[in-house]
């Protein structure tokens, strides 16, 4: 596998490299620009020469290539009637959210945090309860008082934890994951826990799913995971939810099916038994690369950039940035970095309002790539460093 090759993406469909402006190096939108696993790309051609592309549904393959995955990467066994289909986790949280919400009750979300969940929380006429994270030295922290607090309160139905945490790289400890289960079943609340990026952790952190994490949770928690981040494969269209609580499931199959989204893209079910059951050697060298690409940018940023400081992520393939010292905020900081640097970077603001001086940057692309959009924010940052004296 080539991790260097700078693979062409423009006129590919590409939501991320269809930006109108030229000559910007796109480093948003939490898909990689490596090639995915050759194992997937074979299925993809076995199917693609069959010639028939009908309706699709679920084999026992499909269910023991997830299982086994779980095993084997998390050590965590999980049984087949647990797995419920969505084309995507938030098109699968909208659902769960119809069934167990009504307008006017309360969600809480750990801000700053991904920010689809706003807009799907909203789309449900449900409030928005920030548990915003401590941020102190560079590190993100749960308050827990204050979640006790958000929790308490009487409309208060379902905490949306997202674990790893994105975009702030924090994969929460076994012992962080007690306390919040604590809280949940003293206010008898409903998790559901976004795992999207469980599999893409950095050494010396160890994903631990929430059911692992405190079991007495199975039975008011929802997980939701997918091959796409992982292995590259988001417009496969194929996530996982596991319900364990029986009664919620029924509903849940029942809410999918009269939203007729029930049944899976032909291609992703080739490509999540393929990654499942192939991929592990890759991803392994994945987490390799991205290891080497999260310590160059840290090391760039400390010894060119002061200004900018990337807060280290324990998982994820993205650095959240802390710009305060550069003195710009929100729509400002953002256009600054692609008029002057013509990088694009996702907006901070958007991932909430403790999220107005940062910006969150996709490593998961060649070096070379890196390398380039490091010198062109640097060479952006010395010409607003002299305009800035000048002024004073």
């Amino acid at each position: 596998m080539n991790w260097n090759d700078c693979i062409e993406r423009t006129n590919t469909h590409s939501v991320k490299w269809s930006f109108p402006a030229e000559d910007v190096i796109p480093m948003c939108i939490a898909d990689m620009d490596f090639q995915v696993s050759p194992a997937i790309v074979e299925a993809m051609n076995r199917k693609a020469q069959h010639g028939i592309y009908g309706y699709t549904t679920f084999s026992d393959r499909y269910f023991e290539s997830v299982i086994s995955w779980w095993k084997r990467r998390f050590h965590m066994d999980i049984e087949k009637e647990w797995i419920s289909f969505s084309p995507g986790i938030i098109p699968g949280i909208n659902v769960l959210l119809s069934v167990l919400t009504e307008p006017g009750d309360g969600v809480i979300i750990q801000d700053p945090v991904y920010y689809p969940f706003y807009s799907t929380i909203e789309n449900h006429g449900c409030s928005v309860m920030k548990n915003t994270l401590l941020y102190e030295d560079g590190e993100y922290s749960i308050d827990f008082d204050d979640l006790e607090e958000k929790a308490s309160h009487p409309r208060t139905k379902l905490l949306i934890l997202c674990s790893p945490h994105n975009p702030v790289g924090r994969v929460w400890t076994q012992e962080e994951l007690m306390k919040i289960g604590s809280i949940a079943k003293r206010h008898d609340l409903w998790i559901i826990s976004d795992e999207m990026h469980g599999d893409l952790v950095y050494k010396g952190h160890e994903h631990v799913p929430l059911f692992k994490g405190d079991e007495s949770l199975v039975e008011r928690s929802i997980l939701c995971a997918a091959p796409s981040k992982t292995f590259n494969i988001a417009g496969l269209q194929t996530s996982i939810l596991l319900i364990p609580n029986k009664d919620l499931r029924d509903k849940y199959n029942e809410k999918l099916t009269g939203y007729g989204l029930m049944r899976p893209n032909v291609f992703g079910i080739e490509g999540t038994i393929a990654a499942y059951e192939e991929g592990e050697p890759w991803l392994n060298e994945l987490l390799m690369v991205l290891e080497e690409n999260k310590q160059y940018v840290l090391n760039y940023l400390e010894q060119h950039l002061p200004e900018v400081k990337g807060i280290t992520p324990q998982a994820t393939h993205l650095i959240w940035m802390d710009c305060t010292e550069l003195g710009m905020a929100g729509e400002e900081l953002c256009t600054f970095f692609l008029e002057k640097a013509k990088v694009k970077f996702d907006e901070g603001f958007k991932f909430g309002q403790s999220g107005h001086t940062f910006v969150r940057m996709n490593i998961a692309c060649p070096k070379e790539r890196i390398d380039l959009a490091l010198r062109r924010i640097h060479e952006a940052i010395l010409d607003y460093r002299v305009n800035r004296n000048i002024m004073k």
